[in-house]
């Protein structure tokens, strides 16, 4: 039995979720009214996941969360509205160490659960076999990286130009769904300002979470980082966040490698998907030049295409069991025998730019 708390403070979401996890017959079940009911809970209770809604009187979501990861750790998916404001919260709410979130359609109450039951269920679920992270990228880290935010993105620019008539056709394409948003944060901004390839993220995310957290990505990263909402050149010294609601593809005008958003794909289950941005690749990149990086995630996305690569001479890395928040989409990888490396969140960066080197 999976102990789950449900943290809501309207009565009907608190019943309505309560039933939806009732009816699988293996989760006990408590509820809590609000953020301080929920801490309590946490300490008697003891429950193994927690269901944690953001916007509540007495005690918010951001501060029980805080609270309770201060007090006994627990995985929590936080359940927040499809709005701007929602999706800054969730992203503070995962950076406390929330393992994921499920975003309510419709709103903050929400009439009917079954367009989320399965994607609630599959996270719960994940969630309880989840591990929990100590912390995100440090404090003092974020702020040397701030720091060097002006400098640096001076340098991106006129690195850029000294890169354009020599540069690499070549892309670092990243894969990850659940646990996505912290790892990236413990990637991402090692990258460089002279690093010499454009990188492209496949992060599972609603529409309305992608451009808030490229915004969030590009503060804290020495390269820009875009929301790919539009068609785009791919360009050296950018990360391009694939927008959510929709997938994200590679293709060519005339000679320049353009990056642009596509209707979501019926024959795939996640979106941005990482496998059609996988198979894109393939088709407009020499597959030497593709470094492919399968970070954590739920089910398979994009393990078919990364191992594509490695089979015709890319380069891939799996996140290791250790450190992957669910080891799903990683394990996929290197159980097609796809992964080149198999390797720890902080070991990647540095493996990454060890490759781009070397060619």
């Amino acid at each position: 039995m999976i102990k789950l708390l449900i943290v809501d403070d309207s009565a009907l979401m608190r019943r309505q979720l309560t039933q939806l996890f009732q009816n699988e017959g293996d989760f006990d079940i408590r509820q809590a009214r609000n953020g301080q009911d929920a801490v309590e809970q946490n300490l008697s209770f003891e429950p193994d996941v927690v269901t944690l809604d953001i916007n509540m009187p007495e005690m918010d979501g951001i501060t029980a969360l805080s609270l309770m990861m201060a007090q006994r750790p627990v995985p929590v998916i936080m359940v927040s509205s499809l709005t701007e404001k929602g999706a800054l919260a969730t992203f503070e709410a995962l950076n406390l160490g929330a393992v994921d979130y499920v975003a309510k359609p419709g709103g903050t109450i929400s009439l009917t659960l079954d367009d989320i039951r399965k994607d609630m269920l599959a996270k719960v679920r994940a969630a309880a076999r989840s591990k929990l992270r100590s912390k995100a990228t440090s404090g003092a880290e974020r702020g040397s990286l701030r720091e060097r935010m002006a400098t640096d993105r001076q340098a991106v620019a006129e690195r850029a130009s000294q890169l354009a008539a020599s540069k690499q056709d070549g892309v670092v394409l990243v894969g990850v769904s659940t646990g996505g948003p912290r790892s990236l944060e413990e990637v991402l901004p090692f990258f460089s300002e002279d690093f010499p390839l454009p990188v492209l993220v496949a992060q599972h995310m609603p529409a309305s979470f992608t451009a808030p957290f490229a915004g969030r990505l590009n503060a804290m990263c020495p390269l820009e980082v875009l929301e790919a909402d539009r068609p785009m050149p791919v360009e050296v010294g950018k990360i391009y966040i694939g927008k959510g609601g929709a997938d994200m593809v590679l293709s060519k005008r005339g000679n320049t490698l353009t990056v642009a958003p596509k209707p979501e794909s019926p024959e795939h289950m996640w979106h941005p998907s990482v496998e059609l941005l996988a198979r894109s690749a393939l088709e407009h990149v020499a597959p030497s030049k593709i470094i492919a990086v399968m970070l954590t995630g739920m089910g398979y996305d994009g393990a078919e295409g990364f191992a594509e690569i490695k089979r015709r001479g890319g380069s891939t890395i799996a996140e290791s069991e250790e450190t992957a928040v669910v080891y799903g989409m990683p394990k996929e990888l290197v159980q097609r025998k796809g992964a080149s490396l198999v390797l720890p969140l902080n070991k990647i960066a540095a493996q990454v730019k060890t490759w781009v080197a070397r060619t």
